[in-house]
């Protein structure tokens, strides 16, 4: 697909070093070999890192984000999977891949879907009246109700003998902790309690969900650990919980394209999820790695790989990495082994922002332990690219909560970039990678400020060159994952970087999405 594209200039390694470091704007720090132009990125064959990076530009994937973006205005601010939001941003990528001339295919599942109708409302009734700013728990139920509040006997009310003595009819106030949010409202329903409000028990905001297994018509949504304290202490307190919700089974799909050549028994497969929450148009999460692929796959479009390339861009993540376990578990055995690795992006341009790199060998020993064998050296592929340019990066646990999960399950070497959600930034983070301590390194994760406006630029362009650059490695030579043959100017990178002090601070990977249960 042919597209207008502009000036720009690319940060020299010292400079973009320097430039993350200082936490000071793209803009002003601009600097290096001007763009070749839009003709020869459009007409050449870019199979040389230098070449195709010089391609993938900020604004290639700005331009798929504004789409995304203009998507969601047109379908009630979101582009949940289950939604036609969802739809049209499926059938725009499948057209973006189409037109480059990959083999496209559109997986169609069915999956247990959670969609808020209309805005959840909390209010303060008495004393001083006034709204409260709230977030439905996914898979909450319907209801409409003011009542008083009372909290349970044990503050995370985690036993339902902490609800004896609850008075029927009013609402619950529970504390985040010790066990699912699923159990806390359960244990309020049986009580008596017709409604729940969580509140956080860390600073920030709580995203979190009830999970599809969830049946009771019962509101429920989560409030900040100050809000939450605040209404505790507040005596004769009155409130108006209002949810409005749909659960129920719909269908989505995932989108993957495939290059027309390369080896079919060594695939490199890299993806991103394409949906977003309820609550807004999702353009970090993810519309950052869908459009980074989606600018990837562009310009890598007339390159012969070595080994077979697989986008996905995956449904449902949202709830509950749906798409692509549903994409893992109905391969047969002997396709899920010419899978030679898997690569993810989600959330790639934090407002607030670290470079976080999957640890793919645990080396930071935090949280779960490596992935399968040749994570290691995806890791070190990454990290690679970054110290090559000065760029300080750090390591985030394989948690389970995005889409590299289901390929781990099943021992498919797996890595990828993550640049923060809903987690704070430390003062140490603060300085070295600017921005500002004590926020969230994405202060609209899962909210309805998930907009354009809501990136890094800095951070997505880095990050735009950084996947460019694995895929074409990968696409080329997977001599350090597997010791398939490749092509002679794609020598392996394992081994390419002694990790410096400030890349082994230890795994912080917080992105829960919809998957918080504690």
């Amino acid at each position: 697909m042919l597209r207008r594209r502009h000036l720009v200039r690319r940060l020299t390694p010292l400079a973009a070093g320097a430039l993350v470091a200082s936490g000071l704007s793209a803009g002003l720090a601009l600097a290096g070999p001007a763009y070749a132009g839009s003709k020869a990125c459009d007409t050449r064959v870019n199979n040389t890192h230098a070449k195709l990076l010089e391609c993938v530009t900020l604004e290639g994937v700005r331009e798929h984000q504004a789409a995304l973006q203009e998507i969601a205005d047109a379908n009630n601010g979101t582009r949940v999977s289950g939604t036609s939001g969802y739809d049209e941003s499926a059938d725009y990528a499948e057209q973006v891949f189409r037109d480059a001339g990959y083999r496209v295919t559109s997986q169609v599942f069915t999956f247990q879907t959670f969609i808020q109708v209309s805005p959840t409302v909390l209010e303060q009734v008495a004393p001083n009246p006034g709204p409260i700013a709230t977030s439905i728990m996914s898979y909450s139920g319907s209801g409409d109700v003011t009542a008083e509040v009372s909290q349970p006997n044990a503050i995370t009310g985690c036993d339902p003998a902490d609800f004896a003595g609850f008075p029927a009819g009013d609402i619950a106030l529970i504390s985040r902790g010790a066990c699912s949010f699923a159990i806390k409202a359960t244990n309020a329903e049986a009580a008596g309690a017709a409604g729940v409000v969580i509140y956080n028990n860390v600073p920030g905001v709580l995203n979190g969900t009830l999970g599809n297994g969830f049946t009771l018509d019962l509101p429920v949504t989560s409030v900040t650990q100050d809000v939450g304290q605040t209404l505790a202490a507040t005596p004769g307190l009155v409130l108006r919980l209002k949810t409005d919700t749909f659960r129920g089974e719909a269908s989505t799909r995932n989108i993957l394209a495939e290059s027309r050549g390369g080896d079919p028994n060594n695939v490199v497969m890299a993806g991103a999820h394409l949906d977003s929450v309820n609550a807004g148009p999702g353009i970090n999460d993810n519309g950052s790695g869908s459009a980074a692929i989606l600018e990837t796959a562009q310009q890598m479009a007339k390159v012969k790989p070595r080994n077979q390339v697989r986008f996905a861009l995956w449904g449902a993540e949202e709830s509950g990495l749906v798409g692509s376990t549903y994409y893992v578990n109905n391969l047969p055995v002997e396709e899920r082994e010419k899978i030679a690795l898997y690569l993810n992006f989600d959330m790639v341009g934090s407002p607030n922002h670290v470079f976080f790199v999957y640890d793919g060998d645990d080396s930071d020993a935090v949280g779960n332990g490596p992935g399968p064998e040749g994570s290691a050296q995806i890791e070190d592929t990454f990290e690679s690219f970054y110290a090559e340019r000065g760029i300080p990066f750090k390591g985030t646990d394989f948690s389970g909560r995005s889409d590299y999960g289901p390929f781990i399950a099943v021992g498919i070497p797996s890595g990828g970039l993550f640049t923060g959600a809903e987690g704070i930034k430390t003062a140490e983070e603060a300085a070295i990678w600017g921005g500002t301590a004590g926020d969230a390194y994405d202060p609209c994760y899962h909210q309805a400020c998930d907009t354009y406006d809501n990136n890094n630029d800095t951070a997505l362009d880095v990050n735009a060159d950084a996947i460019a650059f694995s895929v074409l490695q990968y696409a080329m030579s997977t001599a350090d994952i597997n010791g398939a043959r490749g092509k002679g100017n794609f020598p392996p990178r394992t081994g390419a970087v002694s990790s410096p002090s400030w890349s082994a601070q230890g795994g912080l990977h917080d992105h829960d999405h919809e998957a918080v249960t504690e």
